[in-house]
């Protein structure tokens, strides 16, 4: 991996999200077939999630992919209660018992990796790899590989109206986590958010179109709001900022 890396940041980024996607694919694929959900993926998912945080602890890459501390207080980012909604939201058509206790444990423990896997690769490996060229760029691809990436539930049986919801609301979920891993310098915010919304989904009950609609709007209103303010918030500080400056050097 540290040849490949070295050669490519992006190729390696790239590789690892490709690898991702069919690998868990297969894993769905085979799960259902054998008639025991995520009994084969939650293997997967324990080896990817372990494979790439032990050679990110390896190659000391931690704190350049944002496996650090929040920088800054956190009331500068309202002490992220936002993202509380963000996991609310499987809550709003009531809570239900997820399958047979087996089933449960396999879901949760995959959902647990596909937040900590996909937030390392698009807000880490390739969010850092294509800043460097440029930040905006980065941040429109990384959201909308993000927001696209679910594309691939239609392999696994997902309904088309609810993938292109997932796409709508994942893209703008991608645009916030961006913008707080900016912001904090960490992508620990984002991490524990995708996880708790990812695992919480398992206790959802499933409702029609019309509450498909409800979350999808909740979601996207919530984290485009959510990620504007903090946007908002940081430039009137630079304002504030400025201003003062400026008075300081009327006065000299």
């Amino acid at each position: 991996m540290k040849k490949l890396y070295e050669k490519s940041e992006l190729w390696f980024a790239l590789a690892w999200i490709i690898a991702y996607v069919v690998l868990f694919s297969a894993g769905d694929a085979v799960s259902s077939a054998i008639g025991i959900e995520k009994a084969v993926t939650v293997g997967i998912a324990l080896v990817l999630t372990a494979v790439l945080l032990l050679w990110l602890k390896k190659e000391k890459l931690f704190s350049l992919y944002g496996l650090n501390r929040v920088e800054g207080q956190w009331k500068r980012y309202a002490f992220f209660l936002p993202l509380l909604l963000l996991v609310g939201v499987n809550f709003l058509g009531g809570v239900q018992r997820y399958k047979s206790a087996w089933e449960t444990v396999f879901y949760l423990v995959s959902m647990l990796c596909v937040g900590i896997l996909e937030e390392l690769l698009f807000r880490g490996l390739l969010f850092v790899c294509l800043k460097k060229i440029n930040v905006k760029v980065a941040v429109l691809v990384g959201s909308l590989t993000f927001g696209a990436g679910h594309v691939m539930n239609l392999l696994t049986g997902a309904p088309i109206f609810s993938t292109l919801l997932q796409i709508v609301y994942a893209t703008a979920a991608g645009f916030l986590f961006t913008v707080l891993l900016l912001k904090t310098k960490s992508l620990l915010p984002c991490i524990v958010t995708h996880c708790a919304v990812n695992m919480t989904s398992a206790f959802a009950v499933e409702g029609g179109k019309g509450l498909e609609w409800l979350s999808a709007l909740f979601l996207t209103v919530v984290s485009l709001a959510y990620a504007l303010w903090l946007l908002r918030h940081d430039l009137g500080k630079k304002t504030n900022d400025r201003t003062e400056l400026s008075k300081q050097e009327e006065r000299i």
